[in-house]
C-alpha cells in the first residue's frame, strides 16, 4: 500500500479498520545483550524475546525492518543537557566511583545504575524512535515502532525510573518539524512524566496518561495537573486505581481519546506502550489482558493518523514479549494465532505456550463512582479547548540548510541543526496550578525540607528549565540519519 505523498493524516487511507498500513519496525539485534545487573527489574532481552516472537510468526516479511542509526550526542542535546550527555558518555562502571557528585547530581546510581555499554543503549533506543519520526514525517510508512523506545521519565539534566534519555521527547520534537500538532499517550503504568514536563507550557503538544496514581512513582499526575500558560488544558491525566480491567479502562480510554482526536486534531501520534499495565506485571497492579491492552493500539490506529508505536514499563517479561508481538500484529492488521510457534524463547512461556494469558480475579479497586466522575472531568477539561489551535507555522528560512552531517562527534562542534536548538535562556519554568491551598503548603513543606538537605531548588530550576518552548520551531528536512541497513529486505 502507497501512503501517498507527504506527511500529514490527510495522506493514509480511511475506510474500514482491517485496511493494511505500511509499517517501519526499528530493531538493533545488540540490544538484548545490555544488562543493567543483577536483580534489577529492568531487562532490554524483553526486546529480543518480542523479535523473536515477531521472527516466528511471520509478521518480520510484512514489514520494514530497519536497524536504527544511533543517536548522536547531538541529536540527544535536542532535549538533554550537554553536561548530561557528556556525563553518559563518559561514566562506566570502572570511573563510577571516582564520580560520586556527578552520580548523585544525575540521579544515576541506583534506579538507574552505571553498566557496561550505557551509552550505546541510550544512543541505539534513541535512535529507533527518532529514525520512526523521520520516516513517518516522510510518508515512507504509516505506523513506525521501536520497542525499545518509551523511556518516558527521563528528564532534561537527570536519570529517572530506569530511563536515562528521552527518545520520546525527542521523536516528538522531530514529529514538530513537519506537524503543527503531535498527541502523545501513554498507557504504562507510571505516569509519563518527562514527557508532560517537557511540553507542559505548549498547545502543539498533548500529553494524555493514563497510570495509577496514589503512593505510586513517580507521585506526579494528578488529574488537576492541566498544563500551564498556552499549554493549559494541553496536559491530560487520567489517575487509576489498583485492579482496573479492560472493561473499565476503555470506558475512560475511548470517549477521552476520541474527543481529544476531535478536538486536538494532531498530524502525528505518539503512542508509549509500556507493558506493566497488564495483569501479572512484577511491579504492577492493574488487571489488563493483552487483548485490552492492544485494544488502545487498535483504537489509535483507526484514526489513520501517522502512529509512533514504543515500548516502556513491562517487568513480567514473557508477557511483554507477548504483548508487543500481539501488538505489531495489530499494526499490521494482521491477527496471530494464540498458538505459539517452537522458538529460541519457548520455554519462557510454559505451561500453556499460548499467546494470551487470562487476566486474574483481583478486585478492581475503581469504583462505576470513580470512573464517572474521572470522565467528565476530563470531558469538561477538553471542552475548554477551542478546535484546533491556531499556531503560526514558519517556513524554514531557504539558506540555513546543513551538509549532511558528519559521524564524528567532536564536543567542540556546535553547527547543530538550526531547527532543532531550542533557545532554552527563553525556556519557561513550569509552574503547576494549584487548585486547593494545601497542595501549596505540602510544596512549601517540600521546598523546605530541599532547602535542609542543601538544594536551592529555584536556582536549580533555572539552571535546568524544565519544559520545552516548541513554539518558534519551524518546518525543516532532518539531518539525521534514520537507519544503517535493512535487516531485512522489506516485501512490499
Amino acid at each position: 500500500m502507497d501512503s501517498g505523498a507527504g506527511g500529514g493524516g490527510n495522506s493514509l487511507p480511511s475506510g474500514p479498520d482491517g485496511v493494511k498500513r505500511k509499517v517501519c519496525y526499528f530493531y538493533d539485534p545488540e540490544v538484548g545483550n545490555y544488562y543493567y545487573g543483577q536483580g534489577h527489574p529492568m531487562k532490554p532481552h524483553r526486546i529480543r524475546m518480542t523479535h523473536a516472537l515477531l521472527a516466528h510468526y511471520g509478521l518480520l516479511q510484512n514489514m520494514q525492518v530497519l536497524k536504527p542509526f544511533p543517536a548522536r550526542d547531538r541529536d540527544l542535546c535536542r532535549f538533554h543537557a550537554d553536561d548530561y550527555v557528556s556525563f553518559l558518555r563518559s561514566i562506566t562502571p570502572e570511573t563510577q566511583q571516582d564520580q560520586l557528585r556527578q552520580l548523585k547530581r544525575f540521579n544515576v546510581g541506583e534506579d538507574c545504575p552505571v553498566f557496561d555499554g550505557l551509552y550505546s543503549f541510550c544512543q541505539t533506543y534513541a535512535g529507533g524512535s527518532v529514525g520512526g519520526a523521520v520516516k513517518l514525517s516522510h510518508g515512507h510508512c504509516d505506523i513506525a515502532i521501536n520497542w525499545a523506545g518509551g523511556l518516558h521519565h527521563a528528564k532534561k539534566c537527570e536519570a529517572s525510573g530506569f530511563c536515562y534519555v528521552n527518545d520520546i521527547v525527542l521523536a516528538i520534537l522531530e514529529l514538530l518539524k513537519q506537524h503543527e500538532r503531535v498527541l502523545y499517550v501513554d498507557i504504562d503504568i507510571h505516569h509519563g512524566d518527562g514527557v508532560e514536563e517537557a511540553f507542559y507550557t505548549t498547545d502543539r503538544v498533548m500529553t494524555v496518561s493514563f497510570h495509577k496514581f496514589g503512593d505510586y512513582f513517580p507521585g506526579t499526575g494528578d488529574i488537576r495537573d492541566i498544563g500551564y500558560g498556552k499549554g493549559k488544558y494541553y496536559s491530560l491525566n487520567v489517575p487509576l486505581d489498583d485492579g482496573i480491567d479492560d472493561e473499565s479502562y476503555h470506558f475512560l480510554f475511548k470517549p477521552i481519546i476520541g474527543k481529544v482526536m476531535e478536538i486536538f486534531r494532531p498530524g502525528a501520534v505518539v503512542l508509549q506502550c509500556g507493558a506493566d499495565s497488564l495483569s501479572g506485571d512484577r511491579l504492577g497492579c492493574f488487571n489488563l489482558s493483552i487483548k485490552g491492552h492492544a485494544e488502545c493500539v487498535r483504537f489509535m490506529r483507526s484514526f489513520n493518523v501517522p502512529l509512533l508505536l514504543l515500548g516502556g514499563g513491562g517487568y513480567t517479561i514473557r508477557n511483554v514479549a507477548r504483548c508487543w508481538c500481539y501488538e505489531t500484529g495489530v499494526a499490521l492488521g494482521v491477527e496471530v494465532d494464540d498458538k505459539m510457534p517452537q522458538h529460541e524463547y519457548y520455554e519462557y512461556f510454559g505451561p500453556d505456550y499460548t499467546l494470551h494469558v487470562a487476566p486474574s480475579n483481583m478486585e478492581n479497586k475503581n469504583s462505576k463512582q470513580l470512573l464517572d466522575e474521572i470522565r467528565a472531568k476530563l470531558l469538561d477539561y477538553l471542552s475548554k479547548l477551542q478546535h484546533a489551535p491556531s499556531v503560526q507555522f514558519q517556513e524554514r528560512p531557504p539558506d540555513s540548510e546543513l551538509p549532511e552531517a558528519d559521524e564524528d562527534e567532536d564536543e567542540d562542534d556546535d553547527d547543530r541543526d538550526g531547527t532543532w536548538e531550542v533557545d532554552f535562556d527563553k525556556l519557561s519554568r513550569v509552574k503547576r496550578e494549584m487548585v486547593e491551598p494545601e497542595l501549596k503548603d505540602l510544596e512549601g513543606q517540600k521546598a523546605n525540607a530541599e532547602n535542609a538537605r542543601g538544594f536551592n531548588t529555584a536556582a536549580e530550576e533555572t539552571i535546568c528549565a524544565k519544559a520545552l518552548d516548541v513554539d518558534s520551531f519551524s518546518v525543516d528536512e532532518p539531518s539525521v540519519k534514520v537507519e544503517q541497513e535493512n535487516v531485512n529486505k522489506p516485501v512490499d
